[in-house]
């Protein structure tokens, strides 16, 4: 017998692979905020298409599709009309207004979600973070992201090519008052390499799903294996 082999039979360890027990779990909601252009909406792309076990809340807008946005998929394009009915009958987790046009999240599909345990990743500011933390202060994760200076922030507005130079301007204005508020959050990351960034959030995502509260079946599992000890 060689050593390892000694080692593995010391310990009980097998060959084998040893399938990871299902544990029921609620999920979370993840939300990344940032000023304009700081880069939320393409780290959350990079953490959805690197794990498959969180999915994007689509919100409700009233602003209209840029080049290339689907409705359904990147947002559902509504009228402000269709807007205040939805907020009048309690169907949004959230709404707030920016830059003359309104956001929102629909109820009914996130609050599935948790209890299906399944996460939900929201790309949304500072206003909607606070409501889903006042709505459902237990299942939130908040993440702030910080552009690394203020000429690089400039920079990947204007290199964006969808906005007017007054849009720009009234975006870079309204960022000090947008980044004011990173101490609401629960992480901060500084964007400067987007692989980096991933990275983090990523770990971050792990982490929170492996928090004691949030394992339902936590108690269940470890009675059982109790029982068989």
């Amino acid at each position: 017998m060689t050593k390892n082999s000694a080692e593995n039979s010391a310990s009980g360890a097998s060959s084998e692979d040893i399938s990871e027990p299902h544990i029921a779990r609620r999920g979370l909601l993840y939300i990344v905020s940032s000023p304009s252009g700081a880069g939320k909406t393409t780290l959350a792309r990079r953490v959805l298409a690197a794990d498959s076990n969180i999915e994007m809340s689509v919100s409700v807008t009233t602003r209209p599709p840029r080049p290339g946005e689907q409705d359904g998929v990147d947002y559902h394009f509504v009228d402000h009309r269709a807007f205040e009915d939805m907020k009048e009958r309690g169907e949004l987790l959230e709404w707030a207004r920016v830059f003359d046009n309104y956001y929102g999240t629909p109820r009914a599909p996130v609050e599935a979600a948790i209890r299906d345990g399944r996460d939900v990743l929201f790309d949304i500011d500072w206003q909607g973070a606070q409501q889903l933390s006042e709505k459902m202060p237990h299942d939130v994760v908040r993440v702030f992201v910080l552009p690394p200076s203020g000429e690089i922030l400039e920079g990947r507005l204007k290199s964006r090519a969808q906005d007017s130079a007054e849009v720009v301007a009234k975006r870079m204005a309204a960022a000090s008052s947008e980044i004011s508020h990173w101490p609401e959050y629960d992480y901060v990351l500084v964007n400067a390499q987007i692989e980096q960034s991933t990275a983090a959030a990523l770990a971050i995502l792990t982490a929170e799903r492996l928090k004691r509260g949030r394992q339902l079946g936590l108690s269940e599992f470890v009675r059982k294996l109790q029982s068989a000890l």
